[in-house]
């Protein structure tokens, strides 16, 4: 079974081609959960299977997150996958990807570079606040895509200086909170400058923080561009990954398109051969 490992902005996937491996859907969740592994196997933040489109797209991308759990999209995933498709042949420059939330539009800007419009929000809430380890927390709540991938947005000043052991609990808390029923990716954020961001994501279905979150940064440039503290132009958000650009089109208040650049990162090929992997 022959393998790509990417990397956007530090948020890294294994790859697999299912055109030419062929192999039963029902064993994607299990081959997630063993070469995500990091100590054990390959190692990865989530598995992207590529399969022919059927709605007309260039080729149609699932993704499972490292708990072998399907997610719905994947913003840097989607923009690694991008590339991925170009320089395997199956798309040009302009890039149409199929997902479980619908598709998502990919655009080469050069070789390692790739912007992407993510899949339109379909539901925010501005003003959710939620309580947690005794505390009122300010949040924003959007969900992307259809079926929606869900998203809290918490400001949180001073972000830059917190480390990921100081807010982990907050982030467990945050993530499986009982008003939540499909759970949410939780982004702190900050803005540090004019269109200037700091962002940390816990990742549902990876149960940790990531070093990037491409949903999660379209969602928290959103919520702050309506809340009015960015201007949805070419925002900055620094994560721990690296930097990625957002730009949200607006129609008076309403979004009706969200762009997400950044890099991609093709870092080996090969062939799998761990042993704890039995396939039938």
């Amino acid at each position: 079974m022959r393998f790509a490992k990417m990397n956007g902005a530090g948020n890294d996937f294994i790859i697999l081609n299912n055109r030419e491996e062929h192999l039963d859907h029902r064993l994607f969740p299990t081959i997630a959960k063993i070469l995500c592994h990091r100590r054990l196997s390959i190692g990865a933040d989530g598995l992207m299977v590529v399969e022919r489109s059927d709605k007309g797209a260039d080729f149609r991308m699932l993704f499972y997150n490292s708990d072998g759990s399907e997610g719905e999209m994947c913003g840097n995933g989607a923009r690694c996958i991008c590339r991925y498709g170009f320089e395997k042949g199956l798309a040009g420059d302009v890039q149409r990807v199929e997902t479980p939330s619908g598709i998502v539009t990919g655009r080469r800007i050069d070789r390692r570079n790739y912007r992407i419009r993510l899949t339109d929000p379909t539901l925010i809430r501005l003003d959710s606040p939620l309580e947690a380890q005794g505390k009122q927390w300010a949040c924003s709540y959007v969900e992307l895509g259809n079926p929606g991938l869900p998203h809290l947005v918490v400001p949180l000043p001073g972000l830059a200086d917190k480390s990921m052991d100081d807010l982990r609990d907050l982030g467990r808390s945050l993530r499986w909170h009982s008003s939540l029923p499909k759970g949410a990716n939780v982004n702190f954020c900050d803005v540090v400058g004019p269109d200037r961001v700091v962002e940390l994501t816990f990742e549902r279905g990876v149960e940790d923080f990531t070093f990037a979150c491409g949903t999660g940064t379209g969602a928290v440039v959103l919520a702050l561009t309506l809340l009015g503290r960015v201007s949805g132009r070419d925002v900055e958000v620094s994560v721990p990954g690296g930097t990625l650009s957002v730009t949200v089109d607006r129609d008076g208040q309403k979004a009706t398109a969200l762009w997400l650049t950044g890099p991609t990162n093709f870092v080996c090929e090969g062939e799998v051969l761990d042993e704890e992997l039995i396939l039938p």
